[in-house]
C-alpha cells in the first residue's frame, strides 16, 4: 500500500510536531509554576490592535491550523481514504462513536449544572498528539492504520469546528455573517472560475476572518471554509491546493500549535488535587477522553461492520483498532481551545487543562502499550 507524498509529509509533520508540543508543554508548565508565573501569564494578556495576544493566538493562528486540517479534509475525500464511500464510512463511524459516547458521559456527570457547557470538551482529538505517539512504534505500525488515524482525527476536528459554531455562539451579529459568507461565497465563484492564484483566496480569506470575528461565530471556523474555496484541481504538485497545503505543514506544526500550548498550558498547580479532580466537570472530562473515545470509536465501528455497512481496514484488527481509539482520547489541543469557549471561570478552566492534561496523558500511555503490545513488526507499509 502506497501512500502520497503529500500524505506522507503531513504524517512526519505532525508526529514531529507532537514531540515539540510536548516540550513546549513541559516549559510552559514549569514557567507557569515558577516566580515568573505572574509575568509569564500576563504576557499573554497584553493587548496588540485591540485584541490581546493570547486572543490573536486562538482566534488568529489557529483559524491557520483549521486551515491546513481543512485542506488535509479535502485532500482525503477527493484523493485519500474518504474518496471512497465504503471506506469513508469506517472513519466516519469511528468519529461519530468518538463524539457520541465521550458527550454521553460527560452529560451523565454535568446534566442541569453550570458545567453543562462543556460537553463539548472530551469530544475532541489532538492530531498532533495522537500521530506522535503512534510514530514511536516506528515501523510495528501498518500504514492503513496511519492513514485511520489521520482520517478519524481530521473528521474528528471537523465535528468540533461545526459544534463549536453552532454551540459556542453566544450573540450573533447578521450583517458581519453575512458579509463574511459573501466573502466565502465570491471566493467559491473564483473557485468555479478556475482562478488558480492563491493570493485572491488568501486577502478574501483575511477580510472573512475578520467579518467573522466581528460576527459572533468563532473566526477559526473561517479556516475551515477558505480551505474548501480553494482549488484542488487534479491534486498534484501543481494544484493550489496542494502547494498551500504543501507550505503550511511545517510552519503549523513546529510554529503555531507550540505557540498555542505555550498560551494555553498555563496550568496552576494549587488547591486540594483530589478535590479538582472529583469535580462533576472533571470526571466527565476524565471519563470521556479515556473511557468514552475509545468504546466510542471501538463499539461504533464494530457494529457498522457487523451490519455490513462497511468493512474494517486490510492489515488491522480489533486490538488495534481499540488502541487508536485510546490515543484518540488525546484530546489537549482542540479539548483546551473548546473548555476556554465553554466557561468563563478562570479556576474552572484551570482545573479543566489539568484533567485533560493528565487525562490525555493516561490516553496515550494507554494507547502506546495497547498498540506496542499487539501490532506485530512490519516493513513493507513504511511511510
Amino acid at each position: 500500500m502506497k501512500a502520497t507524498k503529500l500524505f506522507k509529509e503531513f504524517f512526519d509533520s505532525e508526529k514531529a510536531g507532537g514531540l515539540v508540543l510536548i516540550a513546549c508543554t513541559i516549559v510552559s508548565l514549569i514557567l507557569a509554576n515558577s516566580i515568573f508565573g505572574t509575568d509569564y501569564s500576563n504576557f499573554f494578556q497584553i493587548k496588540v490592535v485591540g485584541l490581546t495576544i493570547e486572543h490573536w493566538i486562538n482566534d488568529g493562528l489557529m483559524a491557520i491550523f483549521f486551515l491546513l486540517i481543512g485542506l488535509e479534509l479535502e485532500r482525503e475525500i477527493y484523493r485519500g481514504e474518504l474518496s471512497n464511500f465504503k471506506n469513508a464510512l469506517f472513519p466516519i463511524f469511528g468519529a461519530i462513536g468518538g463524539l457520541l459516547l465521550p458527550a454521553g458521559i460527560y452529560l451523565v456527570f454535568n446534566y442541569g449544572t453550570a458545567t453543562q457547557s462543556g460537553i463539548g470538551i472530551p469530544m475532541a482529538t489532538d492530531i498532533a498528539f495522537a500521530l506522535g505517539i503512534l510514530s514511536l512504534l516506528g515501523n510495528k505500525v501498518p500504514l492503513s492504520l496511519k492513514i485511520f488515524l489521520t482520517a478519524l482525527a481530521v473528521i474528528d476536528d471537523l465535528f468540533a469546528m461545526i459544534f463549536i459554531a453552532v454551540f459556542y455562539t453566544k450573540t450573533l451579529i447578521f450583517t458581519n455573517l453575512f458579509i463574511a459568507l459573501g466573502i466565502f461565497g465570491l471566493l467559491l465563484i473564483f473557485n468555479r472560475m478556475k482562478v488558480r492564484n492563491l493570493i485572491p483566496y488568501l486577502v478574501g480569506g483575511i477580510a472573512m476572518w475578520y467579518f467573522m470575528l466581528q460576527s459572533g461565530v468563532h473566526a477559526t471556523i473561517t479556516g475551515v471554509l477558505l480551505a474548501f474555496a480553494i482549488p484542488f484541481g487534479n491534486g498534484d504538485e501543481k494544484s493550489t491546493s496542494y502547494v498551500l497545503q504543501h507550505f503550511l505543514h511545517k510552519p503549523v506544526a513546529f510554529i503555531i500549535l507550540p505557540i498555542f500550548a505555550l498560551a494555553n498550558t498555563i496550568i496552576i498547580f494549587s488547591g486540594d488535587l483530589s478535590q479538582t479532580l472529583t469535580e462533576n466537570y472533571s470526571l466527565g472530562i476524565a471519563f470521556g477522553l479515556v473511557v468514552g473515545k475509545p468504546l466510542g470509536i471501538f463499539i461504533l465501528t464494530f457494529l457498522a461492520v457487523s451490519f455490513g455497512f462497511c468493512k474494517l481496514p486490510a492489515g488491522l484488527n480489533w486490538k488495534s483498532i481499540l488502541g487508536v481509539g485510546l490515543l484518540g482520547g488525546i484530546g489537549f489541543t482542540m479539548s483546551i481551545f473548546i473548555t476556554l469557549l465553554a466557561f468563563e471561570s478562570n479556576i474552572i478552566i484551570n482545573n479543566s487543562k489539568l484533567v485533560i492534561l493528565i487525562s490525555s496523558l493516561i490516553a496515550g500511555l494507554l494507547g502506546f502499550l495497547t498498540l506496542k503490545l499487539t501490532l506485530k513488526t512490519e516493513t513493507n507499509d513504511e511511510i
